[in-house]
Order: structure tokens, then sequence, then C-alpha cells
């Protein structure tokens, strides 16, 4: 799946993610990657969050039909 379509449907179920290369072009290059998609965690995150992130992933395998 494309980064860019994972960040945009999480992004949709109210899910933040970053999606692109991340300042990291050589890396990437090396490991023959165009992109990723990242999500952040903090202190100020809660498990809610993880869940949510997790059924938002679940989202994307079946709008993808991953």
């Amino acid at each position: 799946a494309h980064p860019h379509d994972i960040g945009e449907i999480l992004g949709r179920e109210g899910i933040c993610v970053r999606a692109g290369h991340h300042c990291a072009q050589p890396l990437m290059r090396k490991l023959g990657v165009h992109a990723t998609t990242r999500a952040s965690f903090a202190v100020h995150n809660s498990l809610t969050d993880v869940e949510r992130l997790i059924d938002g992933l679940q989202r994307v395998r079946e709008v993808l039909q991953l």
C-alpha cells in the first residue's frame, strides 16, 4: 500500500500520522523505499490512542483490500 494512501485513510478516521521520506532520503534510497507512514507516540498518548490506531489500520486493510 502506498504510504500516502494509508495516511489519507487514517486521517479520515481522525488519526494523525506522517507519510513521506521523514528527512531520511539517503536511508530510504539505500533500503529501496520511496516513502513510509509513521505513527509517533509520546507521554501524552493513551492506550485508547493505540487502540484507535489499530482500528484505523484495520480500516486501511478493508479499504485497500489487503
